[in-house]
C-alpha cells in the first residue's frame, strides 16, 4: 500500500508484532541523530499543519507518519448557532492548512449538511458526530465513514476536540491521536 501520508513501514501480515518492535527500536536509534534538514522540514510541516513542533514531533514519532487529516468536533470548532458559521479565527486557522483533510463530525441539533455548507471553503466533508447512546461498534462506524472508508490511513488522522467523548473517537476509531480544542487553537486556558 502506498499514498499519502505513507512511509513504507511495516505491512501488517503475519508476524506483525516483532517487525513493529524492530520497527519502534529503529526508530528510536534514530531520532536522536535525525539530520537537520529533515528537523527543518519538520519544523515547517508543523507550521502548515498549524500545530507547534512539539505536537507535531510527537504525533510523528508516536505513528511513524505524517498527519493526513484532522478530524474536528463540532464542539471544537464553535460554530454560531443560527447561522452554523464557524468564529473567524477559528476558520481562518483551517483556511491555512495544505495537503491535509478537514473532517467534521457535528453534534446535533446542527447537521452536517449544513455545517458544511456554511463552512464549504475550511470544511472537506462532515457526517453525524457519536453519540452518548451509540454503541462502540456505531461509533467506530460513524468515524471510519469519514476516515478509512474515505482511504484515510487511521493513524495519520489527528482529532481535535473538547470534551472526554471526542477524546475516545481516537479509541474507537483507532485514529493516530488526539489534541484539545484550546491547544490546537491556541487558547491556553
Amino acid at each position: 500500500m502506498s499514498g499519502l501520508g505513507h512511509n513504507k513501514g511495516p505491512t501488517m501480515e503475519p508476524g506483525a508484532r516483532w517487525r513493529r518492535v524492530a520497527w519502534k527500536k529503529s526508530r528510536e536509534a534514530l531520532l536522536p541523530t535525525l539530520p537537520i534538514e529533515v528537523v527543518r522540514r519538520r519544523v515547517k510541516r508543523a507550521r502548515e499543519l498549524g500545530l507547534d513542533y512539539k505536537s507535531y514531533a510527537g504525533f510523528h514519532a508516536a505513528n511513524g507518519r505524517d498527519i493526513v487529516a484532522f478530524l474536528f468536533s463540532s464542539n471544537a470548532l464553535r460554530p454560531e448557532p443560527q447561522t452554523l458559521v464557524i468564529e473567524a479565527a477559528r476558520a481562518d486557522k483551517l483556511s491555512i492548512l495544505r495537503q491535509c483533510g478537514r473532517i467534521a463530525l457535528v453534534h446535533p441539533p446542527a447537521t452536517p449538511e449544513r455545517i458544511q455548507l456554511a463552512n464549504a471553503d475550511v470544511i472537506d466533508v462532515a457526517g453525524k458526530a457519536p453519540t452518548l447512546l451509540d454503541t462502540w461498534p456505531e461509533a467506530r462506524a460513524k468515524i471510519e465513514a469519514m476516515t478509512a472508508n474515505r482511504g484515510l490511513p487511521r493513524d495519520g488522522v489527528l482529532v481535535i476536540g473538547d470534551t472526554a467523548l471526542e477524546r475516545e473517537w481516537m479509541l474507537a476509531g483507532r485514529l493516530g491521536g488526539y489534541l484539545t480544542a484550546d491547544r490546537y487553537f491556541g487558547e491556553r486556558p
